[in-house]
């Protein structure tokens, strides 16, 4: 069985990541992208359906563990009656094929260490054949290819590579596992891991140097952005959500959903919360990645695409696979990728506007793109979507996509009026007024005085916290002080914040049986909230309750549930790191005051 979440470590090269283990085993890796199949995934399996262990001979879990200084090189120790040893793990940052580096050093007397390598391509459907070659191990099944080249001798037995080896102190082993396509020869030879650990150590501290964050709780922030920079497909710009597929949001449940994928609403987000650290050579390489990935007729966009701009993304559901801790079904591809969802239009338009204001240059491509998308909205804004939730029952006039609808015309108002684009300025107003009215009097209840998930219904909704962060309304409106009122009653559970009502209500929302974690990053919108109306004790007092949450090394799922105080969902998670950054930001501005995404637009950004 795997293990709980928060024992899991994430180690990657901006192109692919792997899951390591504090026993020391890799349970998910897939290779040579994101979204490729794993060729480790006893994660939602069992260890036949491919992992690779190294660990005291006996087992036994890591007594320490933390990434070397501010990188992705993962660093463990294991400590035995007769001596302790560390295991390093990193991918180097590459070109073209991907390395994992596998480094132990005996640090005090002597240790026997176990070495278990089962490949399983296909999400461990197929078992390669596997022969020695010029001093490396050379397993091949389909498409896929792995080279070994072992630092001790091994031995194949059950389909599976030992090996079994003593480390003294002072004395180090290597493995390094490379892949290629199986009809290409390996372009480059093994690594030097020395070398290799080096080159990767000195390349992550080249990035975080230009870290422009001097806040408080600055080192959970620049964790952060190092894993949200690790979530980045390097060659193409694209930021998938998760390196992770069908993690369940609750455990034994149904919900589980493949986020190895490049969601325009969660990269726009995460751009923001990298334009925060001062990382603008992502945001140019999303904004030309967003430039080739919805090219074509407007009416074409989706919310989501491969990391290299694919559109076709059907959704499987694998069999043989049990699941995480048996949560089923395990799932490939994602069919949201074909629904309506109004709010990714205001999130483009939004990141777009926040690049501007720190300082990418604009581009008249991408301006040419923005103005096509916004002729596209004026004809659709009106029409009902399946909403930020993705839900997968009727089609709602939910009332955030609406909100979603008047930042997309509000920003461009800012552009014409700001950066002086070109473009139908007086038109954008009258829309932006129209739609701000109607949201104003068909999304708000005034009974509950507030606003409500969609139109005509009386059911809260996290999303709506957005309201006062993208500018819409005043932190201080009473009928925002009303919704955050009401998301404080129907969905505050533990100091947590739920995406809307989880029991009765809640196959009626999405169409799917009821079950799932409270969504962090809902939590720290909540707190945005309240720094933005002054309470800024209650913020604190959050946002310390969730960076509470996360991993001894930093690191946040999508979900928690507070029942069984675990992380659950796709992990690491995007969304909920960059809600970290964002709410320590607005924490660190707090008394300077805290700044809205909407407020404030003619000025940079700062830390």
């Amino acid at each position: 069985m795997a293990l709980p979440l928060e024992d899991y470590a994430i180690i990657g090269d901006t192109q692919t990541a792997a899951l390591v283990g504090r026993d020391g085993s890799i349970d998910w890796l897939c290779l040579p992208r994101f979204d490729a199949p794993a060729c480790f995934a006893a994660l939602l399996g069992t260890h036949n359906h491919g992992r690779w262990l190294i660990a005291p001979a006996g087992g036994g879990r890591a007594v320490s563990r933390r990434y070397l200084e501010d990188s992705l090189v993962l660093c463990q120790e294991f400590e035995t009656r007769a001596g302790r040893m560390r295991v390093i793990d990193f991918m180097p940052p590459r070109d073209r094929e991907p390395d994992l580096v596998r480094l132990i050093e005996g640090v005090q007397g002597s240790v026997t260490v176990e070495m278990e390598l089962v490949i399983r391509f296909d999400y461990g459907s197929i078992v390669p054949w596997v022969r020695s070659m010029d001093g490396r191990l050379f397993a091949i099944g389909g498409p896929d290819a792995l080279s070994l080249w072992p630092g001790v001798a091994t031995e194949g037995r059950d389909l599976t590579t030992h090996a079994t080896f003593e480390v003294r102190a002072g004395e180090q082993v290597t493995f390094v596992l490379a892949w290629h396509p199986s009809h290409e020869e390996l372009q480059n030879p093994a690594p030097d891991a020395a070398k290799a650990l080096t080159d990767t150590l000195s390349w992550w501290r080249d990035w975080t140097r230009h870290c422009t964050y001097q806040g408080p709780w600055r080192e959970q922030v620049l964790r952060s952005l190092v894993t949200l920079k690790a979530l980045t497909y390097a060659p193409t710009g694209g930021i998938v959500a998760a390196p992770t597929t069908s993690l369940p949001e609750k455990l034994g449940g149904v919900r589980n959903w493949d986020y190895r994928y490049c969601w325009i609403r969660d990269a726009t987000f995460t751009l923001f919360a990298l334009s925060i650290g001062g990382y603008l050579e992502e945001a140019a390489a999303w904004r030309n990645w967003l430039l080739r990935a919805v090219a074509g007729d407007p009416a074409d966009l989706q919310i989501l695409y491969g990391p290299a701009g694919e559109r076709r993304l059907p959704e499987l559901e694998l069999p043989w696979l049990p699941g995480y801790e048996e949560s089923r079904p395990v799932r490939v591809g994602n069919a949201a990728s074909g629904q309506l969802q109004l709010d990714v239009y205001g999130e483009m338009m939004d990141v777009l506007d926040v690049a501007r204001r720190a300082g990418l240059p604009p581009d008249r491509d991408a301006w040419a793109l923005q103005k096509a998308m916004l002729r596209h909205l004026e004809k659709i804004w009106r029409a009902p979507d399946e909403g930020i939730w993705e839900v997968r029952g009727p089609r709602r006039h939910f009332t955030h996509s609406k909100v979603m609808a008047w930042v997309a015309f509000d920003r461009a108002v800012t552009a014409a009026e700001e950066a002086g684009l070109d473009g139908p300025a007086d038109r954008w107003r009258a829309l932006r007024a129209e739609i701000h009215d109607e949201v104003c009097s068909r999304g708000f209840d005034v009974g509950l005085n507030a606003f409500t998930q969609y139109y005509g219904s009386r059911i809260p909704d996290a999303s709506l916290l957005m309201i006062p962060l993208v500018g819409f309304l005043p932190a201080r409106d009473p009928r925002v002080a009303g919704t955050v009122a009401l998301v404080e009653r129907g969905l505050l559970r533990d100091g947590f914040v739920h995406r809307y009502p989880i029991e009765e209500r809640q196959q009626e929302v999405d169409g799917l049986p009821a079950g799932e974690g409270t969504f962090l990053p809902c939590s720290f919108w909540l707190a945005d909230n309240y720094v933005l109306a002054g309470r800024y004790d209650e913020a604190r007092a959050l946002f310390e309750r969730l960076v509470g949450v996360a991993n001894d090394v930093g690191l946040l799922a999508e979900e928690y549930d507070v029942g069984a105080r675990r992380l659950v969902g796709n992990f690491p998670q995007a969304f909920s790191h960059v809600g970290l950054v964002n709410t320590a930001r607005n924490l660190a501005r707090a008394h300077g005051p805290a700044e809205s995404r909407g407020e404030g637009r003619g000025a940079v950004p700062k830390a």
